[in-house]
């Protein structure tokens, strides 16, 4: 099913609110997942509703859990995410940093005490709609990339992202995984029966799993192998995107009293929450410049990028960003993709959550 953007939203608000989700809640939760999905980022969208279910049957999760500030002095704050679903604090803690950056230049909140927060890139962009930079990272529950001459997964996927505001253009923006591609990448390609590309997935004597149900099983089951740094398999390069994975866990959870997950796991018990952490930084560039020279100059910087003769005539030279974009405006007018099996497990679970089914095909 190629589903209407609007329905998806609607149905993810249905089952959230069925959950017990508040109403505002649940819409911003939506908002972050329906967003993530236009983008072109099936990993962390609606196809995260079943991993949600598993969390909220565990009792790990409060869906009713409103983030609050539990330390803040200055330009910077810590908040409480309350146990709750990741996307409500870590929008709250951007929305807080963003202020603080419209009084100080700079603000700085950390979150502890939280849960998966969907795409990082989000909450980057939403500082940009106010005229400010952002910097996103986080911790993450799954242990899953194996570091540099390691045999078994220590830390997660970890995430950086970051976006700037342009005048004339679209805001710059990156969302990685300091994995060679995110945990729930590897799924969402499995769902869809597409084979893993060799080096994402390693086993635990080094080699390529390429098959979906294997590679899942290596990332999300195996006590060895898993998730490749950013960089792949190649020694020096991965030894980088390790040190980014250690740089975002630091920033995302180590600053705030998040948890590591191999030091976690020792005593979590099956309804004891993951206590995932995350880091929001926003800068406003008029602190730094006069209004409105930072947008300038970025839109310079993009057009010569853009100006750059490609190696191929048929592949412009594009900006970070703006292959989501272009995404956003195809599913916009041609709907969301949602294989088969996750449209039946989408139905499954709003029957179990007493919700109606609403995904409806983006022509009807």
């Amino acid at each position: 099913m190629r589903a209407a953007a609007d329905s998806v939203r609607a149905q993810i608000i249905a089952i959230l609110h069925a959950w017990g989700m508040p109403g505002d809640l649940a819409t911003e939760t939506a908002e972050v997942m329906v967003e993530t999905d236009l983008a072109g980022v099936d990993s962390h969208g609606i196809g995260m509703l079943p991993s949600y279910e598993k969390m909220r049957r565990d009792g790990q999760v409060r869906l009713d859990a409103r983030p609050h500030v539990v330390r803040e002095t200055g330009a910077v704050a810590l908040v409480d995410g309350g146990a709750g679903l990741g996307h409500p604090a870590a929008a709250f803690a951007m929305r807080l940093a963003i202020a603080k950056a419209k009084l100080n230049g700079v603000g700085a909140v950390a979150v502890r005490n939280s849960h998966h927060f969907g795409a990082a890139g989000w909450y980057a962009k939403l500082a940009t709609a106010e005229g400010c930079v952002g910097l996103v990272t986080s911790g993450t529950r799954t242990m899953a990339m194996v570091p540099t001459r390691g045999a078994m997964p220590v830390l997660g996927t970890n995430p950086i992202a970051f976006a700037a505001p342009a005048g004339r253009h679209p805001p710059v923006s990156l969302d990685m995984a300091t994995t060679t591609a995110a945990a729930n990448k590897v799924r969402a390609h499995a769902l869809r029966g597409k084979p893993i590309p060799p080096g994402w997935v390693l086993d635990g004597a080094g080699r390529p799993v390429t098959e979906g149900a294997a590679a899942v099983a290596q990332v999300f089951e195996s006590p060895e192998g898993g998730l490749s740094p950013l960089g792949g398999i190649a020694e020096m390069a991965s030894h980088k995107g390790y040190g980014l994975a250690l740089m975002a866990h630091v920033l995302g959870a180590t600053l705030s009293g998040g948890s590591f997950s191999p030091i976690r796991v020792r005593t979590q018990g099956p309804s004891d929450p993951d206590n995932i952490g995350h880091f929001m930084l926003a800068l406003d560039p008029a602190a730094f410049r006069p209004a409105g020279e930072f947008e300038h100059d970025l839109d310079a910087a993009i057009e010569v990028l853009h100006a750059t003769p490609p190696a191929d005539p048929a592949l412009p030279v594009l900006v970070p960003g703006e292959p989501e974009v272009a995404e956003r405006e195809a599913r916009l007018a041609d709907g969301i993709p949602v294989p088969p099996k996750l449209v039946q497990d989408i139905r499954d679970i709003a029957g179990r959550a007493g919700a109606p089914f609403l995904l409806a095909p983006a022509s009807a």
